[in-house]
């Protein structure tokens, strides 16, 4: 009996000391916790930085989330595109920390930011970001998604070798689960495709682009910047033009903006959500999110 004893306990004494050594981790956004959520799975939770329905452009961290950053062995984030404030918070709060920036992973898609208000070339220059960088909402893409659930296993791997094989397991079923997801997503678009609609903000691009769906205009720039008055002008005429038949607010922004844009055009408004905000945060957001984009386009475009 004693011997049994004395098994068990250097069992749970082992387990304690492999759970100890898992590495504190913090992801940016809801969607990139969820992808680090689901490679750790059964092993460890990692930490949020950008609290749900909050707007990453231009963020405050609380004190909770700057002391997750500060106490992270490792972080996962976009890019300095879609939080410009985040990189000097990593710095000045955890400089010997491993940052790890998605966006410029080898194997993920980049697109250029669109220009203009219908994403037309412009001779003149266009309000808020520097046209030579990338359009940074890639997430938005699940083929990404796919690519970054094995470069988060990966790296999660060299920092915590002795869970190497969970990680690598669970990004497996997680590519798995995406690629039957890109399929019937695809498949539950087909309706849509050919019909106008404008976005309230152009962060959509990633995933009109892999599922064929492209909207005509956006009311601001891929970073959110307001709009100049010449811009809504154009996006007016773009609706009666092409007889746009949805036009998309989000939870992060105020819909005023969108209803007095499109106040008297006929289009009907809807709602799109890059990020989850109303989503629970947790492994399956990722998913949830996706699901929802389509959902919520078909519901408007039908």
């Amino acid at each position: 009996m004693k011997s049994i004893l004395f098994s068990t306990a250097a069992s749970l004494a082992l387990v304690g000391a492999a759970m100890a050594e898992v590495p504190s981790v913090a992801a940016d956004i809801p969607p990139i916790y969820a992808l680090v959520a689901k490679v750790m799975e059964g092993v460890g939770t990692p930490n949020l930085i950008v609290r749900p329905g909050a707007s990453p452009h231009a963020y405050a961290l609380r004190p909770s989330e700057a002391a997750a950053l500060q106490n992270a062995d490792i972080v996962f984030w976009v890019s300095e595109g879609l939080t410009p404030w985040l990189e000097g918070s990593i710095h000045a709060l955890a400089n010997d920390v491993t940052a790890v920036e998605l966006l410029e992973t080898e194997g993920t898609l980049e697109l250029a930011f669109r220009e203009g208000a219908t994403f037309e070339s412009h001779d003149h220059e266009e309000e808020g970001h520097d046209d030579h960088g990338h359009d940074p909402h890639a997430w938005l893409d699940p083929e990404n998604a796919r690519v970054w659930l094995d470069v988060i296993a990966t790296e999660l791997a060299t920092l915590d070798p002795e869970n190497a094989g969970a990680y690598a397991a669970n990004a497996a079923k997680g590519r798995a689960e995406l690629a039957a997801l890109i399929t019937e997503i695809d498949s539950d678009l087909n309706a849509f495709r050919g019909k106008n609609y404008i976005v309230f903000h152009d962060a959509y691009q990633y995933f009109e682009n892999r599922f064929d769906i492209a909207a005509v205009g956006a009311i601001t720039l891929g970073d959110a910047t307001a709009p100049s008055p010449a811009r809504i002008a154009e996006i007016r005429d773009t609706v009666v033009e092409l007889g746009v038949v949805c036009a998309f607010t989000e939870p992060q922004f105020n819909p005023g903006l969108l209803r007095s844009v499109f106040e008297g055009t006929g289009a009907v408004t809807g709602v799109l959500d890059p990020l989850g905000a109303d989503l629970e945060v947790g492994p399956d957001l990722y998913t949830d999110l996706i699901k929802n984009l389509a959902s919520n386009l078909g519901d408007c475009l039908k």
